[in-house]
Order: structure tokens, then sequence, then C-alpha cells
């Protein structure tokens, strides 16, 4: 067999517990939209009927709701060394991370850039996941009060609607901005695969995220790319 007919060593990055999580969170949220949309707008009253009426809408919109909340859970629970390796990657900054955005820039508008070496996480991972809290706790509280507005003051209902409308528009945004970095972008979406099989390319998780690849080289657990070149011919 020939080096460019070699099969692409892959390297485990995420555990199943997060990749069931992340399946669960993504599978949620999208429900949670769509559920919604009808409630907002009567330009989505056509989606009445698929969901089989306007209280079967509300009422898997609430068992959607109690799904987004599991995921967390479910990492915490089955995976804690990993989901406290992500806590520490998220309170550690160091100058590293900060030169990390101006090469991130050039690199999406398609400007020469150079990899700045970085843990398990990237810094544009951290502020990813940063938004992705602050949004999921504006949009659980708010709708716990709309769920239960009998527990509340009025007013606090009423903010309850225009935080749960503020919360989900941000995560869009999030959500759409991440997609296209981890799927469709050309340098990232080689690593999309550690969201459904946990493994990604070594050459990629080396390229990407050295200092993390080149401590786990140092456990024997990844194999040494600088000593056998596995990446393959224009990748």
């Amino acid at each position: 067999m020939s080096k460019q007919q070699q099969p692409v060593v892959q390297v485990r990055r995420f555990s199943m517990a997060f990749v069931i999580a992340h399946a669960v969170n993504a599978f949620a949220f999208f429900a949670l939209y769509i559920t919604a949309l009808p409630m907002y707008t009567e330009f989505f009253d056509w989606l009445y009927p698929v969901l089989g009426g306007p209280a079967t809408a509300r009422l898997l919109h609430r068992i959607f709701a109690v799904m987004f909340i599991t995921p967390t859970f479910i990492w915490m629970i089955f995976d804690p060394k990993g989901f406290k390796l992500w806590l520490k990657e998220l309170v550690t900054w160091k100058k590293r991370d900060i030169e990390f955005f101006t090469e991130f820039v050039k690199e999406l508008f398609g400007f020469k850039f150079k990899h700045v070496r970085q843990s398990f996480f990237n810094a544009g991972e951290k502020i990813n996941s940063f938004i992705q809290i602050i949004t999921a706790i504006i949009v659980i509280g708010s709708g716990f009060t709309l769920w239960f507005p009998e527990l509340f003051p009025k007013v606090i209902v009423q903010w309850g609607y225009f935080l749960h409308n503020l919360g989900f528009g941000l995560a869009i945004a999030v959500v759409v901005g991440h997609i296209y970095l981890s799927v469709i972008h050309r340098h990232s979406s080689p690593g999309y695969s550690g969201v459904i099989t946990g493994k990604v390319p070594a050459w990629w998780a080396k390229g990407h995220y050295p200092d993390w690849y080149d401590e786990e080289v140092e456990k024997g657990n990844f194999p040494d790319l600088d000593k056998e070149d596995k990446k393959p011919k224009g990748a």
C-alpha cells in the first residue's frame, strides 16, 4: 500500500458522553426553535397542523425544553474528567489566546496566517462556550417564568417574554457562526468528525491544538507525527 493510500490516523478528541450530549443539545435546540416559530408569528401558522395543533406544539416545546437542560448533566456525570477540563480551559487565558484572534481574522478572510499554539480548546471555542452559557441561562431562566407565570409577578413574566426572544435570537446567531466555522470553513471542517465519532484526523489535531497533542504524545496516547508524516497530500 502506497503512502497516499494509507488510512488517515485518527485520534480521540472527545468522549462518547460528550458526543451524545452534543447531539442531544443540537436536536433539542432546533426542536425548540421549530416548535416556537408559530407561537411568535402567524407566518408560521402552517406548522401547527404539522406539530399536531397549538396545544401539542406547546407541549412539545416544554418537552424539548427539559431535554435542552440535560446535556450538561450527561457530560458532567459520564465524563467528569472531560467536563472539568472544559471548565479549567474556560478560566485559563494566556497571551497566545489573544494572539489567536488576530490570526483567526486573517484566516477567516483568506489572508496568510500562522497557527498560534493552542491547548485542548482554542480561544475562539472558549468565547463560543461563554456566549452559549450566557444565552442558555437567559433562555432557560426566562422560559421558567413563562412556563409557571403564576409563580412570578406580572412584570417579571413580561420581561421573561423579552429575554426569551433576546436569548434565542443571540443563540441562533452563535449557532450559525458555530456551524459555519466547524462544518463549512475549509480549515476547520476536517475536525467536525470529533462531535460525530469523538475522533479527528491526527494531522488536523496536531495542527490546530499542538500543545494538547504534544502532551498526549508524551503520555504515549497519540502517534508522534514529527517522526511519521501521516497527513494526506493536499490536505
